[in-house]
């Protein structure tokens, strides 16, 4: 029998204390808000400790914590998101893109696209503001017939 689908539901990072401030916070909050549209769980919050961004749901989220020995990530470091059309990622790429352009902290690549065989045309574009990983943003455009259950003999020959 099968395991049911599972899916990743969260991301933990540990970072500076002194992220975690009311100041830090503030940031982070701006930026993925603005950016993603993550929210605070409030309730979770605690000063110089923990925040907990809500990407969209109570089900998923990235979980910052203070460490002792904050995570150093290298340059290919990252975690995904997945977005349903083009045209929001080009939405969310021009939002961090406006960021970019009045905060020098932000890091962000070009938006790319790769055609992958015939089979999907792969959006995607990197972007990290103060935390240890950076967030890869992708939208897979699959082609006609095709979808993210098809199988390597579905794909056109």
């Amino acid at each position: 029998m099968p395991a049911p689908a599972q899916r990743i539901n969260h991301v933990a990072l540990s970072v500076p204390a002194d992220l975690l401030d009311a100041a830090g916070r503030a940031e982070l909050l701006r930026f993925h808000g603005e950016v993603f549209g993550w929210s605070e769980m409030p309730t979770l919050t605690v000063d110089r400790e923990r925040l907990v961004l809500r990407a969209h749901s109570n089900e998923q989220f990235v979980f910052l914590v203070a460490g002792d020995r904050p995570m150093v990530a290298g340059a290919g470091d990252h975690f995904g998101l997945s977005v349903a059309t083009p045209a929001e990622i080009a939405d969310l790429h021009r939002r961090a893109r406006a960021w970019s352009e009045r905060d020098a902290r932000v890091e962000l690549t070009d938006l790319e696209v790769e055609d992958h065989h015939g089979v999907l045309s792969l959006h995607a574009f990197y972007v990290r503001f103060l935390l240890p990983l950076r967030i890869e943003v992708q939208c897979f455009a699959w082609k006609a017939g095709l979808g993210p259950d098809s199988l390597p003999e579905d794909a056109p020959g």
